[in-house]
Formats: C-alpha cells, sequence, structure tokens
C-alpha cells in the first residue's frame, strides 16, 4: 500500500501567525507530522523553523517576547520602500535558519513572494532558506522589499495568502491548509471595544504607542508630524499598519476564497483570532493556545480524514 504524503499549507496573518506553532503542535499530539510544508508570510518563517526542526526554539522565544523586544527590531527609514529597513529582522531570522539552504532541512519546505513589479506568485523551493523567508514577510508598506536576482520582492500573501498550490506541486497527497484570514475584523476597527479593554488590562501602556514612540525618536522633528498622519497617535483611531494589514488581508481573504474554490485542500483549519491584533507579537501563547483549540475543534474532522 503506497503512503499518502501529508503536506500543511501555511497561511499569512502577521502575529497571528504564532497560532501556527500551535497548530503544529496539536497535529504532532494526534500522530500527525506533514513531512511537506509550504508558506506564505508569517506562514513561511513558521514553515521554515518546523522544517529545520528548531520550532520548539521558536515557540520558547515568541512565549518569551516583550514589546522592548519587538522594538528592537526596528530599523526606521522613510527610503527603500518601507518604514522599516528590516536588517534586523533579517538577523533574527538568521538565528534560527542561518546558513541553511533548502537541501539541509528535515522537511520538504516551499516559500511563497510576489514579484512587484508584475506581481507574479515567486516559489522559493532551493537556495538560502532565510533570503526566501525575509522576501515573503516584507509587508508593502512596512518593511522593505527585497530585491532577488534582479527582482524586487513583496510579501507572498499578496499573490498566495495560503499556498495549497505550491503544497500540491511539491508532492502531497493530503494538504491541510490553515487560513488566518477567514476571521478577519480586527479589534481596532470595532465601535465596540470590550474585547480591547480586556486584552489591553494590566498593561502600562500600548505597544503600537511603544513602537509609533521609537519609530518617532529616530527621525528628525520635520518628518515627525508626517509620521504621526501616517503611523497615528493611539491606538483608538488605526494607523498606517492596522489600515494597510487589515486592508490586506480583507484582499487576503478574497483571494483565498477564490484559490481555495480551485485548487481545495483537503482539510481547512481557521482559528479564532479576530481578538488578537496584527500587531501583537507579543501575544505568542494566546495565539498557540487558539492553534490548538482549532485543532480540538476539528479533530473528528481530521480523525475522519485520515481513516480513508
Amino acid at each position: 500500500m503506497v503512503e499518502l504524503k501529508v503536506g500543511l499549507a501555511l497561511g499569512s496573518g502577521a502575529a497571528r501567525g504564532w497560532s501556527h506553532i500551535g497548530i503544529i503542535n496539536g497535529l504532532a499530539e494526534m500522530g500527525i507530522e506533514p513531512e511537506i510544508v509550504s508558506g506564505s508570510s508569517i506562514g513561511a518563517l513558521v514553515g521554515a523553523a518546523y522544517a529545520a526542526d528548531k520550532l520548539e526554539l521558536l515557540q520558547a522565544w515568541t512565549c518569551s517576547l516583550t514589546w522592548k523586544e519587538i522594538i528592537r527590531f526596528l530599523d526606521p527609514t522613510l527610503l527603500g520602500g518601507g518604514l522599516i529597513q528590516g536588517d534586523r529582522l533579517t538577523e533574527f531570522i538568521s538565528e534560527y535558519v542561518k546558513d541553511l539552504d533548502f537541501n539541509d532541512l528535515k522537511r520538504q519546505l516551499g516559500v511563497v513572494a510576489t514579484e512587484l513589479e508584475t506581481g507574479r506568485e515567486i516559489w522559493f523551493r532551493q537556495g538560502p532558506v532565510m533570503e526566501a523567508v525575509r522576501a515573503s514577510i516584507s509587508l508593502p508598506g512596512l518593511f522593505t522589499p527585497l530585491q532577488h536576482e534582479g527582482r524586487w520582492l513583496v510579501d507572498g500573501g499578496l499573490a498566495n495568502p495560503v499556498p495549497v498550490s505550491l503544497c500540491r506541486a511539491m508532492g502531497a497527497d493530503i494538504v491541510i491548509a490553515v487560513n488566518l484570514n477567514g476571521d478577519i475584523l480586527g479589534k481596532h476597527l470595532r465601535q465596540n471595544s470590550t474585547d480591547q479593554e480586556k486584552l489591553t488590562e494590566g498593561r502600562d501602556d500600548d505597544l503600537w504607542g511603544r513602537i509609533t514612540g521609537q519609530v518617532m525618536s529616530s527621525l528628525h522633528t520635520r518628518k515627525r508630524e508626517l509620521m504621526n498622519r501616517l503611523l497615528g497617535e493611539n491606538r483608538n483611531v488605526p494607523g498606517l499598519y492596522e489600515v494597510l494589514a487589515s486592508s490586506i488581508n480583507i484582499m487576503q481573504d478574497r483571494i483565498t476564497r477564490s484559490r481555495m474554490a480551485g485548487d481545495p485542500p483537503e482539510i481547512t483549519l481557521a482559528p479564532r483570532m479576530s481578538k488578537l491584533g496584527l500587531m501583537e507579537f507579543d501575544e505568542a501563547e494566546m495565539a498557540i493556545d487558539e492553534g490548538l483549540k482549532e485543532i480540538r475543534r476539528m479533530r473528528p474532522a481530521l480523525e475522519q480524514l485520515f481513516e480513508r
């Protein structure tokens, strides 16, 4: 009897992508360990750690992450096509995939990026893993794009938010897709602030306010008024990142629905992540827990799928 290959397609979704860690852990508890993984944006980062057998290290780091650590990765710029240069972020990625080539990984990995000039979907399946991940997480307007072989590349979620097609092209017979954009109404755009109050209770200050302050302090005085308008002075009014990322997530949800209709996975997992802000990378424990909860909700369907 031929053993079917299991693939895992990890979708884009900024800080909500930490839920991918919970998804992978939950699948492992069921004895399901995909040998093929594809990722877009934050899904590429988590997927690379999983393929390199370094997911446990990534999880430990994310759960210890504070707003101070997040700020440490910011290197603001008004040049180069983004607000953040991304060099410090690249240094962080290198801690998990430094000097690794796709051929060095324990599992097959595929990473999606988008060519800025044409909108064409670019698949990384060979070469340096770090370069592929950096290209895939380059959210337009926030992180500067990456130049690769004469092309400027940006976030993979613009072309293929949940890369099921890449998983199949890599040989997966069964594809488990993780869509983080199915529950996209952000808490910062809701008039009802009950959930926000619960989430922010007891925190010294709002994370985005601190990030904005860090960006401001690095700029000359004449630029600060412009940046205030771009970033937003507080979280009661959405700033640049929230508007940009939320708008992109709406677009990605529509793209995902369309692509999955034409190439459906065997099962789709959709953690309930709307209560988590897109920039709340310091809420990894909550995100991971939501990933585990989704596995528990979908366990009957998963068991039925793998009983075939």
